[in-house]
């Protein structure tokens, strides 16, 4: 039997090139950086147990958390990929303090894009075998072309996006992007190494049957978020959901991408600003999210509109199938009330 020919992910990018409004070819090659840059992880992540790779790197990261030494390999993977070539003009990495800028004025940087990144996500979940990823996201710069890069090239708005994505470490390796004209991923054939366009045009179902969240933190989330977990918990209807919840945020959204779903990591009394990195995670999966006919919000405002103040600001996150988030924000909306009204009522 005849086996069906799949598109690369190089002749994908050259058909599609025409869909970029400023297109010169840039963004294309910074795609195809990502993309080798994401075959070398893989390959050290499969040698994980094999090599001495996993457990912690012994330093902090900004966040005040710890480096797994494969934390610190992608981070460096990733910078390197992509500044070597001089494709971008600028860099930040949530395993970074600061942002990088690459080729300064004295080398009349030319270039038009800055990339954020998170090269590791659930790295926490490498040393016990379960999918890890990594989150890209891309924006024109707002400074003047041959000068340096400044905090204001990073800190846009996540509408400002022209590219964002994803690749999944898992029982296959899949990179997932959009630049604002739907949702496209490609698995990696290891034996070629090469990535082939297995799921087109990705989309949510409208509704689903899965939330996930980390209920083990119920009792610091609002009123409105257990009121939500209990309706999901309600034998009616279409409920119960099933809950799923693998604490690397690239799996789950996958598994919810394709099966219909939601995510939730809320702000609480533990996390009073949300745990999520605004852009380096919430961002970039909002931008996903929407090109695939979801929702992202913060429970009460849509993500892309959030105005970044700094380079590792957090937000609560909310994302997945469109009916599903409704009903979130729907809960808290209607318990945000309830409180403002007893309150005034107590004054």
């Amino acid at each position: 039997m005849k086996q069906p020919k799949f598109q690369t992910l190089g002749e994908f990018i050259i058909e599609n090139q025409k869909e970029f409004v400023y297109s010169t070819g840039e963004l294309s090659r910074l795609i195809n950086a990502i993309r080798l840059a994401a075959k070398v992880v893989n390959h050290k992540v499969n040698q994980a147990g094999l090599v001495d790779i996993v457990g912690q790197g012994g330093e902090l990261n900004h966040s005040g958390e710890s480096q797994q030494k494969l934390d610190v390999f992608a981070n460096d993977v990733f910078i390197k990929a992509l500044t070597n070539r001089e494709i971008i003009c600028g860099l930040a990495s949530e395993e970074e303090d600061d942002f990088v800028s690459i080729n300064g004025a004295e080398n009349n940087n030319e270039n038009k894009y800055v990339v954020l990144i998170d090269p590791l996500d659930g790295s926490s979940n490498i040393d016990v075998n379960v999918s890890v990823g990594t989150i890209f996201s891309v924006y024109r710069r707002k400074t003047p072309t041959g000068s340096p890069v400044t905090i204001d090239d990073f800190l846009q708005k996540g509408t400002e996006q022209v590219a964002a994505g994803y690749i999944v470490y898992g029982t296959s390796t899949m990179l997932v992007y959009s630049t604002g004209h739907g949702v496209n991923g490609f698995t990696l054939n290891p034996s070629l190494g090469t990535f082939y366009l297995s799921h087109p045009n990705m989309r949510f179902p409208e509704s689903g049957a899965i939330y996930s969240i980390n209920e083990g933190n119920y009792n610091y989330f609002s009123e409105g978020i257990k009121k939500y977990i209990k309706y999901c918990q309600e034998n009616s209807g279409d409920r119960p959901y099933t809950a799923r919840y693998i604490g690397s945020l690239v799996s789950d959204f996958h598994r919810n991408l394709i099966k219909g779903g939601i995510y939730l990591y809320p702000k609480s009394s533990k996390n009073t600003f949300g745990k999520l990195r605004l852009l380096y995670e919430c961002n970039p999966i909002a931008f996903l999210t929407e090109q695939a006919g979801g929702i992202a919000t913060d429970g009460k405002n849509r993500i892309l509109e959030l105005k970044p103040e700094e380079l590792h600001q957090r937000a609560p996150f909310v994302c997945g199938s469109p009916k599903m988030v409704e009903k979130v924000i729907e809960f808290e909306k209607e318990f945000s009330y309830k409180n403002s009204a007893t309150v005034e009522a107590s004054s």
